[in-house]
């Protein structure tokens, strides 16, 4: 693995590079900085429309006339319906901190909003299971929607309407005001997600809980989490202890690696479910199983333990697909993970099993296949399962770089659906630009553009929009260590997926895209989230080099285990 510059910069620096303080400043101290900070480092920001929001609002009714400040007393009403209060709870504790306000939450039959912000839960709305509708008068803010979901997903668009400084984590002196007029919003896919690799390089729960919250705020409804590989086996199997006291100890260069206990994985399930996001957890095979093998070298061809494995190559290691025990393991394995997770989806992997062809390989797939099926889950795969014969709702997930695939248009033609994961535009892992210090480019370089401009509806020749479920960006981490090197893959790319899985293909404009993106880069800063700093994207921020009062404030906690471990790709101490 080459060595990468211990410099990035171009990164705003995140809340791991902040040198931790000697003495936790008292709040007043933190306010008067953070409006310091923020005076100084963020042009004076352009009057705030209705339209600017990320991903784009399916209908949008500006009214200047009715144009909203939230008042210090406002209350946050709420649906009598556990759901409605949790998103209302969700909501205060987003805007309290910048605030400073209050903010009570209480419910009601029919809520109004009474100068304040009223969520409404409403069956007949007509605005289906993810759509909401956002309401801003003089009077407050009416937010509806047929679901608690669609009331999670209204709650981030009210917070993006908001000025940049509500993402501070003190208390700031703004005017905190919402432009006037009403958004009808739904998502164009049912299916919206992104994909953290955890087995080339193992991130701790925190590091995951972070990934939620910036998918969350782009209202992507899907976590995919790449568990299992050669370089490590991240999830504790009860009935096969070894694969994590003996198979999670190693990653790539060589470091500690790790995996999560049952608590940990129910902690990440949570978490993500209380941000109406689904996991999808995935267990690699017949290929990518190097670290099984080491634990278990029954389960290998010639039943010898492989060493261990720290390098990127790919396609050498599988399971034996003749022997009755690897069935058994698949059997338990993916039992107890499907316990562990209430979603509908396995992902089972398939991909690069190059010495698994032909019959051999398709047979192993279609037992496979009968075992998710059995346990009430529906079958994930990446798009090398095509050729296996079909099980009710199977999905294949799609990552060529060629709109031409046959056996996949095969597949659809017998039932599967398509979650479109394009190497050549939604890899995020694949380098910005030649210069980018971290990622690959065996798909090509992806900036913002490229990972903006293309259109799952017709991406693969031949196959029907209807049988498209969706978008992912799936995030390899060959090359990637700590929680700032994901940001700066993710951000700000991983919103022009999210634009893609979410907005209608009508509202797809790439100037008016670039133009929304940039107003979320001060919103970065204050929340001290790393990213790069693409140059085709106006930011209206100062230079990266720089930091807010938001960073100052939450450096002042404990770190997370990845922030005690170095970014190879931003060592910027401020």
């Amino acid at each position: 693995m080459s060595t990468i510059p211990s410099r990035r910069p171009d990164a705003t620096p995140a809340t791991s590079q902040v040198p931790l303080q000697a003495r936790e400043p008292d709040a007043a101290t933190l306010a008067r900085t953070a409006e310091r900070a923020a005076g100084e480092l963020l042009a004076p920001a352009a009057p705030h429309r209705l339209a600017d929001v990320v991903p784009a609002p399916q209908q949008v009714q500006p009214d200047p006339t009715e144009d909203w400040v939230l008042p210090a007393e406002a209350v946050i009403v709420a649906s009598a319906d556990p759901a409605a209060l949790a998103v209302a709870a969700q909501l205060a504790e987003l805007l309290r901190p910048a605030t400073g306000y209050p903010l009570p939450v209480t419910d009601a039959t029919a809520p109004e909003p009474v100068g304040g912000i009223a969520l409404v839960l409403d069956d007949a709305a007509g605005l289906g299971a993810e759509g909401y509708r956002l309401d801003v008068t003089t009077d407050g803010v009416r937010l509806t929607a047929g679901t608690a979901t669609g009331l999670f997903y209204g709650a981030q668009t009210l917070r993006q309407l908001l000025p940049p400084a509500i993402e501070s984590p003190v208390p700031l002196t703004e005017h905190w005001a919402l432009p006037g007029g009403t958004i009808t919003d739904a998502p164009r896919f049912p299916y919206r997600g992104a994909m953290l690799d955890v087995a080339r390089h193992f991130f701790a729960v925190e590091d995951v809980l972070r990934v939620i919250d910036h998918l969350a705020r782009y209202k992507l409804n899907h976590l995919h989490l790449h568990l299992t590989d050669d370089q490590g086996w991240r999830i504790a199997v009860d009935s096969w202890p070894k694969l994590t006291t003996v198979g999670a100890t190693t990653e790539v260069g060589g470091g500690p690696g790790g995996h999560y206990t049952k608590a940990d994985y129910r902690r990440i399930v949570s978490y993500a479910t209380a941000h109406h996001i689904t996991v999808v957890p995935e267990i690699d095979l017949p290929g990518h199983t190097n670290s099984a093998l080491v634990a278990y070298p029954e389960l290998a061809p010639d039943k010898v333990a492989p060493p261990p494995y720290t390098g990127t190559e790919v396609g050498f290691s599988y399971v034996d697909p003749a022997d009755e025990r690897t069935y058994d393991f698949i059997a338990d394995v993916l039992g107890e993970v499907a316990a562990l997770t209430p979603g509908p989806w396995l992902h089972i992997g398939g991909d690069e099993a190059f010495k698994v062809k032909g019959e051999v390989y398709t047979g192993f797939v279609e037992r496979v296949q009968r075992i998710v099926a059995d346990l009430g889950k529906t079958v994930v795969g990446w798009h090398q399962l095509a050729p296996a014969a079909h099980v009710h709702d199977r999905v294949l997930q799609w990552w060529g770089t060629n709109g031409e695939d046959p056996t996949t248009v095969d597949a659809v033609r017998r039932g599967a659906r398509l979650i479109l994961s394009p190497g050549n535009h939604a890899y995020l892992d694949m380098k910005y630009a030649p210069d980018t210090p971290i990622g690959h480019d065996w798909a090509g370089l992806i900036d913002v553009r490229k990972a903006y401009d293309w259109d799952p509806d017709t991406h693969v020749a031949d196959v029907p929009a209807t049988a498209i479920l969706g978008v992912e960006a799936p995030l390899w981490t060959e090359s990637v260590t700590s929680l700032a090197d994901i940001e700066f893959l993710l951000l700000p790319r991983l919103p022009a997926i999210a634009e893609l899985g979410w907005s209608a293909r009508t509202t797809h404009d790439w100037d008016s895209f670039r133009d929304r993106l940039a107003g979320q880069g001060p919103r970065w800063v204050t929340a001290g989230i790393s990213f790069h700093r693409a140059p085709e994207i106006p930011w209206p921020t100062a230079p990266a080099t720089l930091t807010t009062a938001a960073a100052s404030a939450t450096s002042t906690a404990s770190p997370t285990p990845s922030q005690r471990r170095p970014s190879r790709a931003d060592t910027t101490a401020l």
